[in-house]
């Protein structure tokens, strides 16, 4: 492909049927999440239709490229088919994620540097959040020729960053290790903080002012190239809360401040994951083994890694998606922290593995982070695979395709937007002022020739008075019988099924 042809590519994917397979369902199949079978990169175009902007959390975890042989994945691609691959993928998972959503992407050092120039072509520059690293090896690979690679990188960005916030981590048991109580007040543990900050008395006059020590009586400045970090009316305020510390003695030339554990607060995210907080590769295949035996997945990721993730970029009850699904790693903690998700793996193994996974979480698993998060079970998924295209060669409406499947492409092609209606009527709903319909496939019921696809005066009243609906109308069709003044006059746009429906 030339650069032009990648660019363009994700116009070109043809719309495909998702298909529900109702015989490898897990759990309750209303729960509303998806586990699809088939190429990525058609399953994120048939998405489309119904998921468009809805995404609050996408992770994906692509091939590295890194020329190894690995038993589930084609790891072995040029460096030019690698860009060719991932960039109509990223184009499609950008339309599909919300506003306010994120994107993280798992990558190492032999692609990550190409890979960040293209998100910043398709995802904007400006949207870039963090590359954040993740400590995945416990100990050095001491056969390595250069370095030991201990580490992999996820690269973010926002759909919106200037409008996303990351949701805050809770302390750790390491970061709470630091709170002592020396002076043993009443309101429990605290650490200290410096009372000054790294300003110059010129650039903040303000913030440069005696403080007296109220157990000896001197009065102390802080040095010329600091200043006190608080002004003097809340200074007054720490000495009345007393959340002035001068030492244990109370005769220190120095203050701190006391910042007390019951009003820290969650803890901003940072931008190195070290392994004791969201687990290694080791901790990983023990996962895997754990759950497939001998047959365990070549390289997933730790639980904990995605449970890092997943609570910085999402709430529960939000979509979270995966297209490069693998073990079904993302899904499974995505499923055990209350989010709802849509899997995407292409091999046997969305059966084989993502599959029995999901149905061990839903029985119940108590492996990775089911005890941390209190998971105990529930839930469910359907199971998708792709059929055919909604279009044929020729951009035609291929044969047997359901009223609902066009509806939804209509809909989305006209809007912009996902299709949520129930499509058991002709109007398929009202976007910006205007009604949409759809005659297509017996929709009404009608066992003439036509099925009731043709629009008659008639119908079009029909249409009007069940969806209490006057104004502008646009109408698909097999053909009208009313002429153009009589549809201009109604403040109808009519448009010819198959040929006005438009394939991409």
């Amino acid at each position: 492909m030339t650069r032009g042809e990648d660019v363009r590519a994700a116009a070109g994917v043809p719309y495909r049927l998702l298909e529900a397979v109702p015989a490898l369902d897990g759990g309750d199949a209303a729960a509303g999440n998806m586990l699809i079978q088939g190429d990525n990169l058609d399953a994120l175009k048939a998405l489309l239709p119904y998921y468009k902007g809805a995404v609050k959390c996408i992770y994906i975890d692509p091939p590295y490229n890194t020329r190894s042989a690995f038993e589930h994945y084609d790891d072995n691609l040029e460096h030019s088919q690698w860009l060719a691959m991932i960039y109509p993928r990223l184009v499609l998972l950008r339309d599909l994620l919300a506003e306010d959503g994120s994107i993280w992407v798992s990558i190492d050092d032999n692609e990550g540097h190409y890979l960040k120039v293209v998100m910043d072509e398709v995802f904007g520059r400006s949207n870039f959040i963090v590359s954040a690293s993740w400590q995945k090896k416990v100990s050095p690979a001491n056969d390595s020729i250069w370095f030991s690679g201990d580490h992999e990188n996820v690269i973010v960005y926002g759909k919106r960053a200037a409008d996303w916030r990351p949701r805050r981590l809770p302390r750790t048991a390491a970061q709470t290790a630091y709170y002592t109580n020396p002076d043993n007040d009443p309101r429990g543990v605290w650490n200290s903080a410096a009372y000054t900050c790294a300003k110059t008395a010129d650039e903040r006059p303000n913030l440069y002012y005696p403080i007296t020590n109220p157990n000896t009586g001197e009065e102390v400045w802080p040095k010329r190239t600091r200043v006190w970090a608080f002004g003097p009316e809340r200074h007054e305020q720490n000495v009345a809360n007393d959340l002035v510390y001068w030492g244990k003695d109370g005769r220190g030339s120095v203050p701190r401040f006391k910042k007390l554990l019951s009003t820290a607060g969650l803890v901003v995210p940072r931008s190195i994951w070290g392994y004791d907080e969201v687990g290694h590769t080791q901790e990983a295949m023990m996962e895997s083994l754990a759950l497939f035996g001998d047959d365990r997945f070549g390289t997933p990721k730790p639980e904990r890694l995605m449970k890092r993730i997943l609570h910085i970029a999402s709430d529960p009850g939000d979509l979270v998606l995966d297209s490069f699904l693998g073990s079904g790693t993302t899904a499974a903690v995505a499923h055990k922290m209350g989010r709802r998700w849509i899997g995407i793996e292409m091999g046997d193994h969305a059966e084989t593995h993502c599959k029995p996974r999901l149905d061990k979480v839903i029985a119940g698993e108590e492996g990775g982070v089911s005890e941390a998060v209190g998971w105990t079970g529930g839930g469910g998924y359907r199971f998708y695979r792709l059929g055919a295209a909604v279009f044929d060669a020729d951009g035609h409406i291929t044969s047997g395709i359901r009223f609902a499947t066009l509806a939804a492409h209509v809909w989305f092609s006209e809007t912009g937007t996902p299709f949520i209606g129930a499509a058991d009527t002709p109007v398929l709903g009202v976007h910006d002022g205007m009604a949409y319909a759809l005659l297509y496939n017996g929709i009404l019921g009608d066992r003439s020739v036509s099925g009731g696809n043709v629009l008659t005066a008639a119908l079009l009243a029909q249409l009007r008075e069940e969806s209490g609906w006057d104004g502008p109308m646009t109408v698909y069709g097999e053909w009208s019988k009313l002429g153009a003044a009589r549809l201009m006059d109604a403040g109808v746009t009519f448009k010819q099924t198959p040929y006005d429906v438009r394939a991409r």
